[in-house]
């Protein structure tokens, strides 16, 4: 290849290669001394802003664990919590009905005695009524017999001479 030839630019001379060497490291100097360091500096800040963040979002996981696990604690405890009021109301609820069963009970057992008494009273009153009227039947039945029988005054006379004869013989 023949590089005389070639078109100007794209084969530069010798004092061209200079004069862009000599931009390029005044430019590399300026660049190297004030750009790079702020360029550095904010990479840097970046960098820690980043570290940051990713720091404080591993906090805010951790603190989101620890608030699931603060929850599930507390929902468990409400749990229990609720088993045991259930429980207990159960055993309150089985405790007021056996109340109200030997409440039952013993008015039950009030009301089947005053029947009792009151059908006892009832059969006394009957009994009593009973007798009453079979002393009356007995005293009126008697008396007609002693009217058939004693119809004439020789024969009342007779029986109140036997009357008189045992009540002494009693008394002896």
């Amino acid at each position: 290849m023949d590089f005389q030839n070639l078109p100007s630019i794209l084969t530069p001379d010798l004092g061209l290669l200079f004069w862009m060497l000599l931009a390029f490291l005044v430019i590399f100097y300026f660049l190297a001394k004030y750009g790079f360091p702020v360029i550095t500096k904010m990479v840097e800040e970046r960098k820690a802003y980043i570290d940051e963040s990713l720091r404080k979002a591993h906090d805010a996981n951790e603190k989101l664990a620890n608030i699931q696990q603060e929850g599930e604690s507390l929902l468990k405890e409400a749990r229990e919590r609720q088993a045991q009021i259930l429980s207990e109301a159960a055993t309150t609820r089985e405790a007021i009905v056996e109340q109200a069963r030997e409440k039952a009970r013993e008015e039950g057992v009030r009301i089947i005695s005053e029947a009792k008494a009151q059908i006892e009273a009832e059969k006394q009153s009957a009994i009593s009524d009973i007798r009453k009227l079979v002393a009356e039947l007995s005293v009126s039945v008697a008396e007609k017999i002693l009217r058939e029988r004693l119809s004439g005054e020789a024969e009342q006379m007779k029986y109140v001479d036997k009357l008189l004869d045992e009540l002494s013989s009693n008394d002896k």
